[in-house]
């Protein structure tokens, strides 16, 4: 072959091999292009987060003004701010005469068996009543709860339709329990106003309940557990009252603190994670006092 020829058969080779990759070109563009869209897409989904929280209320203790709303009436899980009304009815049967401190309390292998946080109690033994509300109030004892409720109402059914009871007399319009320490339960509901209404009631009343509710641990059986009001020893004036987690409703607080002469509570229903809960907690406490002048810690 000669110079020519073989010039010739290279042309059509380089020839050749420019159409095989303008050809494959478009798609290699297309694929691209694709993929330049998902990251767009993605990116777009990262820089448009959904609400950090759901609901929320912020009321001045003394004079039940509200502060703030956000979707006061939104119907949620309470998870176990519901406590708050398991512990409203032990105090009252203390105030009432009807129950002591020191009442020995059945715990029975119902309430042993309950799950989620617990306080370990042992089935077939007595505690004092006093000791379950220590538990109930600082590390949210599930167990706790289905034995206070045994004790005060003779089994949990009753005792909760004493909680229901009790909701319509404090005006609680929206909300319905269904156990005494929330646990997810078809029809369970409530909203950030009702619990800023009970927490409201219940601190009104019961102001001697701060000193429970502002414990940052507590020790049972040598198993020492820890508040999860994250507020607690780094809000200041905070002192309670109650956090609650269940995964239909979210991270919800009701919460107080205290500065000079004015009190405030925070109901926040839904939060994305326990901090989120927290500093949008303080951020509303922030802004009530600042809306009501008060000053100081």
């Amino acid at each position: 072959m000669g110079a020519e020829g073989i010039c010739r058969r290279a042309l059509c080779l380089l020839v050749s091999l420019c159409l095989i990759l303008g050809a494959a070109w478009p798609t290699e563009a297309a694929r691209a292009k694709a993929v330049s869209k998902k990251a767009k897409k993605a990116a777009k989904k990262r820089e448009v987060p959904g609400p950090v929280i759901k609901s929320a209320v912020v009321t001045d203790m003394a004079s039940g003004r509200v502060l703030y709303a956000l979707e006061p009436d939104l119907a949620i899980p309470p998870a176990s701010v519901a406590k708050i009304m398991t512990l409203y009815l032990v105090y009252e049967a203390v105030e009432l005469g009807k129950a002591r401190w020191s009442d020995p309390v059945p715990v029975s292998v119902k309430a042993w068996r309950t799950g989620g946080t617990k306080m370990f109690l042992d089935p077939h033994t007595t505690v004092p009543l006093g000791e379950l509300v220590m538990g109930i109030a600082v590390v949210s004892a599930n167990d706790a709860a289905v034995a206070v409720a045994e004790y005060l109402g003779g089994s949990v059914e009753n005792f909760v339709l004493r909680m229901n009871e009790k909701a319509r007399q404090l005006g609680m319009t929206h909300t319905v329990f269904k156990n005494p320490h929330g646990l997810p339960a078809k029809g369970q509901i409530t909203t950030a106003r009702d619990m800023a209404t009970l927490s409201r009631a219940y601190l009104d009343r019961f102001p001697e309940s701060l000193r429970v509710h502002s414990q940052r641990y507590y020790t049972y059986h040598n198993i020492r557990q820890r508040n999860r009001n994250r507020l607690l020893g780094t809000y200041p004036g905070a002192d309670g009252i109650k956090t609650g987690f269940v995964c239909k409703a979210g991270y919800n607080i009701a919460a107080t603190a205290r500065r000079g002469d004015t009190r405030l509570l925070a109901v926040v229903m839904g939060a994305r994670n326990p901090v989120v809960r927290a500093k949008e907690t303080a951020r509303l406490l922030d802004e009530g006092f600042r809306m009501m002048g008060a000053r100081g810690g």
